[in-house]
C-alpha cells in the first residue's frame, strides 16, 4: 500500500474474553485516534448495538462485516475453521488476502488466529510456521525475543527462520542497523544445548546475520544481543515471568512493609511512579508487538484478557507495522539468505 494512504485494519470483534463490548470501544478509541479505517467483523446486529453506545465514534471510519459464526469458549480452533470457514476471524483474515483490508486483529484464540491466517492468507516463501516477536520493554529497551509460544517443539531451520524475523524487526522497530543476533542455551559454547540448538548454532553462525552466539538466562537483559532466539515453549514461559515480576514486586514489598505504615505508603507511591505494575506488559505490546511473523499478512494477536485500550493498542500497532512494510521486508531478508548475501 501508498505509504500516505489510510490504513484498513480487519478486526474480529467477536474474538476475546470481553467481546464484542471491549472490542468494539477499542476499536472506537482507536479511530479517534489514529489515521486507520477499521472493519469489525461479527454479528452485525449485536455489532450495531454496541457501536451505538458511542456518540459519533467517527462512524465513517467503522464499518460493520457481517460473520454470524464465532469460535466460542472451548471449541476445537480447527475443527472450527474446517467446519465454519466463514466464521469471524476466518472472514477478517479471508479480507486481508483478498485486499479488502490491509492487516487482521484479534484477541480470540490465537491457534484460530494463526490457522485462519496460514489456511486463508498463505505463508512467505521460506517460512514454514509462524513465529511471534516481542520487545522487553525498559528492562532491555533494544532487545526482541523470538518465538514467543506459536512454535513449541522447533527444529534447527525454524531458529534461523526466527533469527531473520527479528532481524527485521529490530531494523524496522528499534532502528538498529545491524542486529546481534544470540541463541538462548544453558550455556555460552556451541556444544551447549540441546540438539535442535547445536544444530541450530552451525546454521546460525553460516547464515551471514550478525550472530554472536550463545547467551544464558542471565544476560537476557545485559543488552549484549538485540534479537534472542528460542523455541516458543522458552520464550512464552519466559514472557510470562517477565510480564509477572511488577505486580510480584510490588506485592513482596508491600508485605515486608506492612509493619511501617508511613515508609510503606511513600515507598508504594514511588514504587508506582517508578514500576508500575502493568507497565512491563504495556511495554511489550508497542512497536508492533504481537504480530504473527511469517504469514503473508500483518495479523496481530491480542492477549485474551484484552480490555479496550489495549485494543486499541493492537490495532495501532498492527498499523504501524503495516507502515513499516514488514512482510515486503521479511521477504527481502529471506531472499539475501537465500542468496547468501549479508543480511
Amino acid at each position: 500500500m501508498a505509504q500516505n494512504s489510510r490504513v484498513r485494519v480487519a478486526v474480529d470483534a467477536m474474538g476475546g474474553d470481553h467481546a464484542p463490548e471491549e472490542v468494539v470501544k477499542g476499536a472506537v478509541l482507536a479511530a479517534r485516534k489514529a489515521d486507520v479505517e477499521i472493519f469489525l467483523v461479527g454479528s452485525t446486529s449485536i455489532l450495531e448495538q454496541e457501536l451505538a453506545k458511542y456518540r459519533s465514534p467517527n462512524g465513517s471510519l467503522i464499518r460493520l462485516v457481517g460473520a454470524e459464526d464465532f469460535i466460542k469458549e472451548n471449541e476445537s480452533p480447527v475443527t472450527v475453521i474446517r467446519n465454519k470457514p466463514d466464521c469471524s476471524v476466518a472472514v477478517a483474515a479471508k479480507m486481508v488476502k483478498s485486499g479488502q483490508a490491509d492487516a487482521l486483529v484479534s484477541a480470540g484464540s490465537s491457534a484460530a488466529a494463526a490457522i485462519s491466517a496460514i489456511q486463508f492468507m498463505g505463508m512467505v516463501d521460506g517460512v514454514y510456521r509462524p513465529a511471534i516477536v516481542g520487545s522487553l520493554g525498559s528492562f532491555a529497551p533494544n532487545t526482541v525475543m523470538v518465538d514467543l509460544g506459536a512454535n513449541v517443539d522447533c527444529k534447527p531451520h525454524q531458529f534461523l527462520n526466527f533469527a531473520v524475523v527479528g532481524t527485521v524487526y529490530a531494523k524496522k522497530f528499534l532502528n538498529i542497523a545491524d542486529p546481534r543476533v544470540a541463541l538462548l542455551s544453558t550455556g555460552g559454547e556451541e556444544s551447549k544445548g540441546n540438539w535442535a540448538v547445536r544444530e541450530a548454532y552451525q546454521l546460525l553462525q553460516n547464515s551471514g546475520l550478525n550472530f554472536i552466539g550463545n547467551i544464558e538466562g542471565n544476560e537476557i537483559l545485559s543488552g549484549k544481543a538485540n534479537v534472542i532466539v528460542c523455541d516458543g515453549f522458552v520464550g512464552n514461559v519466559l514472557l510470562k515471568f517477565y510480564e509477572s515480576i511488577g505486580g510480584h514486586a510490588g506485592e513482596w514489598i508491600d508485605r515486608k512493609l506492612k509493619r511501617h505504615p508511613p515508609l510503606r505508603a511513600l515507598v508504594k507511591l514511588l514504587f508506582n511512579r517508578l514500576f508500575q505494575a502493568t507497565k512491563i506488559s504495556d511495554e511489550t505490546e508497542v512497536q508492533a508487538g504481537g504480530i504473527l511473523w511469517g504469514v503473508d499478512g500483518v495479523v496481530r494477536i491480542a492477549h485474551g484478557a484484552s480490555r479496550a485500550p489495549q485494543i486499541a493498542n493492537a490495532i495501532e500497532s498492527a498499523r504501524q507495522a503495516v507502515k513499516a512494510e514488514v512482510i515486503e521486508s521479511l521477504k527481502s531478508e529471506l531472499a539475501r539468505l537465500n542468496q547468501g548475501g549479508r543480511s
